[in-house]
């Protein structure tokens, strides 16, 4: 999701909650505790330098259970964030802290909730490290019959 249209749904929504990809709810008092811009420069396995941006959104479990972050003051974190990091419309990641480790994932608007969706790695150059993009499939009746060692009575087990 990117960042317009984060601001497109907050426009249109009364409560914040975010949900987790397997239906864990966020506690409803977390916090955004940053809103950032991360770059990242990096070259992959086949020698290709690449350029990521993405907005950063944490959300803090805090033991504030008073706190209910509204639409409203969310869009206008975001619009301090835009001004003063000069925040174009890129798409967003969110960290958030589960029990072992925090976690990035992506984000996705269900009609009612935001949905942090688990995040995948790729090689992004597999036309070049040899790596098939699909294991092939194949069916035993084509597969030839190879002899064994481990015949009847061969003493090989």
């Amino acid at each position: 999701m990117k960042l317009s249209e984060i601001k497109n749904h907050l426009s249109n929504i009364e409560t914040v909650a975010f949900v987790l990809a397997d239906g864990t709810y966020v506690p409803e008092h977390f916090h955004v505790t940053e809103v950032g811009l991360i770059t990242k420069n990096f070259i992959d396995c086949g020698g290709t330098v690449r350029n990521e941006t993405v907005v950063n959104f944490q959300l803090w479990d805090a033991h504030d259970f008073e706190h209910r972050l509204k639409p409203k003051k969310l869009l206008d974190i975001i619009t301090l964030s835009e001004k003063i990091l000069g925040i174009g419309d890129y798409e967003i990641e969110v960290e958030y802290q589960t029990k072992e480790t925090v976690g990035k994932y992506d984000l996705e608007f269900n009609g009612k909730d935001f949905t942090l969706l688990n995040k995948q790695t790729a090689c992004l150059a597999s036309d070049q490290c040899g790596v098939p993009s699909a294991k092939p499939k194949m069916k035993l009746s084509e597969i030839q019959a190879q002899t064994s060692c481990c015949t009847p009575g061969g003493s090989c087990c």
